[in-house]
């Protein structure tokens, strides 16, 4: 009989109504990972920032029928997965971190379906402690409470996977050339990465997540096999007062109206639609883009569920079982660099000097760095 896999996949998740984004924004800076300041300020913090971004997110949400699309797109994603993967008997859970369904729902899920072994496959990309590593001290916690008892392995990051890069790399190719149908020949066109920002504390602090976002996009131009292709990295989505990571799209929008370029955004960082990229990124940003005079605005759809990007995550989720049980990355080993303190390669286990490149940590000894600030 083929062994039983449960596939746990994470996910930031969305409110279901308008009556779920104040709870779900207070979700969300409540997290020790993403407000990094004493336990006893964080509450009244968080009701604060998630009072005065209620307004926006409610009005944003609007635009999407008042609730987020992540939770069924991430159930066609989960289906498709299981599709791609015939040798093994596969069943995908979903474990938002901040809405329904929620880690807890999801461990009871898997100890009811009794699997041989977990994989624990994070829909980022690219490892950051407000992310993955959130989600991973998420799921110890909800396993433990949940009773259940499995060799379980869990893939921190995946931001250069050649399977991840090449099917990125074959979406962007296709927007490329309809970008370039539409425009003027003497117009040119830059391909502008958009990741979610994060404050510039947290990644001088040691956190891997902005280097990841820049090896992502070095490796999906490599797959593209385009020389010579002008493209700039930027962040959105500054959610707190603190200096974010830069430059913000926003800023390289209004340098492209002022240089007169066309854009191809991208992104990078998001694997399913959802309110940055159907709100932010194709209604805010492109009225900017409008507004600062950028000949033309275009956008690079997410993975979804195209059947290349389901087919890079079912290798992963083949190579993770061969790396485990324990963490691995999408190399098996440690991904990150040495400057990256908070790579959850070098807060657990061996001290980082005595790492070497394929050392494995226990699934159970997995808290992602930021769980403690």
């Amino acid at each position: 009989m083929p062994r039983k896999v449960a596939v746990v996949l994470f996910n930031l998740g969305g409110p279901d109504s308008p009556a779920a984004i104040k709870p779900f924004l207070l979700n969300l800076f409540r997290d020790k990972a993403i407000l990094r300041v004493p336990f006893f300020v964080r509450p009244f913090l968080a009701r604060i920032i998630a009072r005065s971004r209620l307004k926006p997110a409610t009005e944003n949400y609007a635009i999407l029928g008042g609730r987020s699309p992540l939770l069924e797109l991430t159930e066609a994603q989960a289906r498709a997965l299981e599709a791609a993967m015939p040798d093994l008997e596969v069943r995908c859970f979903i474990a938002m971190r901040y809405w329904h369904p929620m880690s807890l729902a999801a461990a009871r899920a898997v100890k009811a379906w009794k699997p041989d072994e977990v994989v624990l496959l994070p829909l980022y990309p690219q490892y950051s402690t407000t992310t993955t590593g959130s989600s991973l001290t998420a799921w110890r916690e909800a396993a433990a409470q949940a009773g259940l008892i499995a060799p379980t392995t869990a893939l921190c990051c995946y931001p250069t996977d050649p399977g991840f890069a090449a099917a990125t790399a074959a979406r962007i190719r296709a927007e490329w050339d309809r970008a370039r149908a539409t425009l003027d020949p003497a117009v040119p066109l830059r391909v502008l990465f958009s990741a979610h920002g994060l404050p510039e504390a947290i990644v001088k602090a040691g956190d891997p997540y902005q280097w990841q976002v820049e090896q992502t996009v070095q490796a999906v131009l490599e797959a593209w096999g385009a020389p010579g292709i002008d493209a700039a990295i930027c962040y959105q989505s500054r959610a707190t007062p603190q200096k974010w990571i830069d430059p913000s799209t926003e800023e390289e929008i209004e340098r492209a109206g002022r240089e007169r370029t066309a854009l191809l955004v991208v992104p990078i960082a998001f694997v399913s639609e959802h309110s940055e990229t159907l709100v932010e990124l194709d209604v805010e940003y492109r009225q900017l883009a409008d507004r600062v005079g950028v000949p033309g605005y275009f956008r690079v759809p997410t993975q979804n569920d195209d059947p290349a990007f389901i087919a890079s995550l079912a290798d992963l989720v083949r190579h993770a079982r061969a790396a485990g049980p324990g963490l691995c990355s999408h190399q098996g080993g440690r991904f990150c660099d040495g400057r990256h303190g908070d790579c959850p390669f070098a807060t657990h286990g061996a001290p980082q000097a005595a790492r070497q490149p394929n050392d494995r940590v226990a699934a159970d000894e997995v808290t992602p760095a930021g769980a403690d600030a």
